[in-house]
């Protein structure tokens, strides 16, 4: 992992026509997991992590591989075995070629002209594997911001709908997800999101609301080094919320409910109501879900974090943890050092600013 790529800097890179752009990780906040049941999330994009893409001019198209995420050559098979028992089969590859093909269809279903020409794609990234701080989609989205300004039709492929076309790459790869991460990493900064019914059915897309990020208290990001897949979660959920479950979806409408009082709370400064939503949140999941599902891994991140009075949450479906400490310093000391003993990293998070340019602003729906 390149630490260093946070000196790049995103857009043309001068005398070379290539363009470079980044994706930063995510934090669901509050209401996840809501927006696949038409519910209402709030999330933010964080700097400590991101995934970085730069297209190159070529005169063939070529999908360049990561020297370390798509390893193909090991120094032995015990390498190979203990290489794809903690990273698994697939990199970024196989992200760039879906949204080239998907980028395609997009702009031919709708009748956008792509001029000819080719490029080579390379990628980076520091997100950490598995841990729900949707590293895969970040890669996918520096990649679409890429192909806007090299075919030049930012201003064709409106903000609202880029989230979808990122999602529709993930799920042809058979990636299980929702739109909530992908508008964080379009729009950057804090954003409360409408998943309603009638808004996807309507519009197709939610109702996307950007926050002023200086509303923010202070948080800690906790993650393991070896988390579990956060795309097995959602595997029981879905099909129990589809049949009508009742504690399925009156818990997912409470869940939903959370993100709109938590939008108040943040609009009025009131941090401790904040850290109940936040505790909440995770108990109705818990609830839902089941700790066998969740993994022993994970609520134990959760509850090193209220061990010592903090809030805390998953960020997305496990493997990384979002954390509140009210009481400020000497809390935040105290999680550190029972973060350290258990094992976990943690960090403070630094929040992204919103990723809109003038171009982006002017296709929002008025």
């Amino acid at each position: 992992m390149d630490q260093n790529m946070n000196s790049t800097k995103e857009g043309l890179i001068s005398g070379s026509g290539a363009i470079q752009h980044k994706a930063y990780a995510r934090v669901g906040l509050l209401g996840n997991p809501s927006d696949v049941y038409f519910g209402k999330t709030i999330s933010f994009s964080l700097a400590n992590f991101w995934a970085s893409v730069t297209l190159e001019p070529s005169p063939h198209l070529i999908i360049n591989p990561h020297p370390i995420h798509d390893l193909v050559q090991f120094d032995s098979l015990d390498h190979l075995v203990n290489r794809l028992q903690s990273e698994g089969y697939y990199g970024g590859v196989r992200l760039l070629m879906s949204i080239c093909k998907l980028f395609h269809k997009h702009c031919k279903d709708n009748n956008i002209n792509l001029s000819p020409g080719n490029f080579t794609l390379s990628y980076d990234t520091n997100i950490p594997r598995q841990a729900g701080l949707s590293g895969s989609s970040a890669i996918v989205c520096a990649a679409l911001s890429c192909l806007l300004d090299f075919y030049k039709v930012r201003h064709l492929i409106k903000v609202e709908v880029r989230p979808n076309l990122i999602l529709s790459t993930e799920k042809e790869l058979g990636i299980v997800a929702g739109l909530q991460d992908r508008v964080a990493q379009v729009y950057g900064g804090l954003v409360h999101m409408d998943f309603s019914k009638e808004n996807m059915d309507k519009l197709g897309h939610g109702i996307y609301t950007p926050m002023d990020i200086s509303l923010l208290p202070p948080f800690h990001l906790i993650y393991a080094e070896n988390p579990s897949d956060s795309g097995k979660v959602h595997s029981t959920i879905r099909q129990r919320w589809l049949n009508g479950d009742e504690l399925v979806i009156s818990s997912m409408k409470e869940v939903a409910d959370i993100a709109a009082e938590g939008k108040s709370a943040i609009l009025q400064k009131n941090y401790q109501k904040l850290a109940e939503l936040m505790n909440l949140n995770f108990d109705l999941r818990r609830c839902m879900f089941g700790d066998e599902c969740l993994g022993a891994l994970n609520v134990e991140m959760v509850e090193v974090a209220r061990r010592v009075g903090a809030a805390s949450k998953f960020t997305g479906s496990g493997g990384a943890v979002v954390a509140f400490c009210p009481e400020g310093p000497p809390q935040v000391k105290r999680l550190e050092d029972e973060c350290r003993k258990a094992g976990f990293s943690i960090q403070a998070i630094q929040v992204v600013p919103s990723r809109l340019n003038d171009v982006d602003l002017k296709t929002l729906s008025k």
